[in-house]
């Protein structure tokens, strides 16, 4: 054991020694950890990633641009909520879904649901034959706090234009005006009302961001309620708890070029005004704490990336998932950042959308399939 450390330990020393010169290369400053386990990395050189395409480099270095530093996005986290929302709404949000409905032509119907309001995204070309009984529930990232009805487009234009699907986006209560479970109850209404047309089996839900935690909480609120659950849910950038929490918390910033927060600071929802009053530890807040809940998910997709604060948080989903006998699959962008598929003309945008599409076509097909052989079995679930 004591040989195989000491191997580890060169190997360590090897990968991180400068390169042999005529000179002698001033060695690095070493990493310090502390008694309760906080290591402060001093300032090092971090390329972008090799892996990520050309064109998510360019995007990359136009956020690190004059032009972008100088621009309202860039300094609205000063203002007012309300001029935050409109500044993320025209000058950021506004050109990203006019990009979109470019490349994915949709119909835009405000609809009220359940008492809620909604806004049901169609595909110019219609939905697909095999897809007019499912039915896909979108809730829009934004911190709890923006987003609602641009972010919702932004998010469901692409998965309905690519897939076919008609797609129905949640506006649903945020803060500081609403606190946890306005969001998780609005959700469950326009979830019990499409219940009364449509298969549960057949529904599929998903979000970004503060929307995907908040569709890992609907979930949990579907089972208090005692509905049945929906077919398939979809997590993007995002975890069923502890969002941002992990070492993507820090080192996503960084890589990003933003201040890294201090030790402690991610993954605390309470700094958010939404849940100011909530219990961190109800499963209603936190399902991924709770197995017994997360054992009742049905099959779940994770799409996170690298340089995504919630990429930890979404590893240790997917792990809490597998360990509770959920079929999981999570998928993973090197380089790439926070809700990375905002831009629609990143290749990995379009691999991101793919990926979202054929995960629903097999998990809310799956009952289809089966009823056309006069089976509620689906072959791969049939025993050997």
């Amino acid at each position: 054991m004591k040989r195989r450390i000491a191997v580890a330990l060169l190997a360590g020393s090897l990968a991180a020694a400068p390169a042999a010169s005529g000179q002698d290369t001033p060695r690095p400053t070493p990493p310090t950890v502390t008694d309760d386990a906080i290591v402060t990395i001093p300032a090092f050189a971090a390329p972008f990633s090799r892996f990520a395409s050309e064109q998510a480099r360019r995007a990359y270095l136009f956020e690190h641009s004059p032009a972008f530093y100088t621009s309202p996005v860039a300094r609205m986290q000063t203002l007012a909520v309300a001029e935050q929302r409109r500044i993320l709404d025209e000058h950021y949000l506004g050109p990203l879904i006019a990009k979109a409905l470019e490349r994915f032509p949709v119909t835009i119907e405000p609809r009220t649901i359940g008492g809620v309001y909604t806004e049901v995204i169609t595909p110019a070309a219609g939905v697909a034959a095999e897809k007019e009984e499912r039915i896909l529930i979108n809730l829009h990232g934004g911190g709890f706090t923006m987003g609602a009805r641009t972010n919702g487009r932004l998010e469901s234009i692409p998965v309905a234009g690519r897939g076919r699907y008609r797609v129905v986006a949640i506006d649903y209560r945020q803060g500081p005006e609403h606190h946890f479970p306005a969001a998780s109850e609005d959700v469950a209404a326009v979830y019990r009302e499409l219940l009364k047309s449509h298969r549960p089996e057949r529904i599929g839900l998903f979000g970004c961001s503060a929307g995907g935690l908040l569709a890992a909480q609907a979930l949990a609120r579907f089972q208090q309620e005692g509905l049945p659950g929906p077919g398939a849910v979809g997590i993007f950038c995002a975890s069923a708890g502890h969002l941002g929490d992990g070492d993507s918390g820090y080192t996503a910033p960084a890589l990003n070029g933003r201040p890294v927060p201090p030790p402690g600071f991610a993954g605390d929802l309470r700094r958010l005004a939404y849940f100011a009053h909530a219990d961190p530890h109800d499963p209603l807040v936190t399902p991924v704490d709770h197995p017994d809940v997360l054992a009742k998910f049905p099959p779940t997709l994770l799409v996170t990336a690298t340089r995504d604060m919630a990429m930890s948080s979404a590893l240790h989903t997917h792990r809490e998932l597998v360990k509770a006998g959920v079929a999981a699959e999570l998928h993973v962008w090197d380089g790439l950042q926070h809700f990375f598929f905002a831009d629609v003309d990143l290749p990995e945008s379009g691999e991101a959308f793919d990926v979202m599409v054929d995960f629903f076509d097999r998990q809310l097909g799956r009952t289809d399939a089966a009823a056309e052989r006069g089976s509620t079995i689906d072959d791969r679930d049939a025993p050997e």
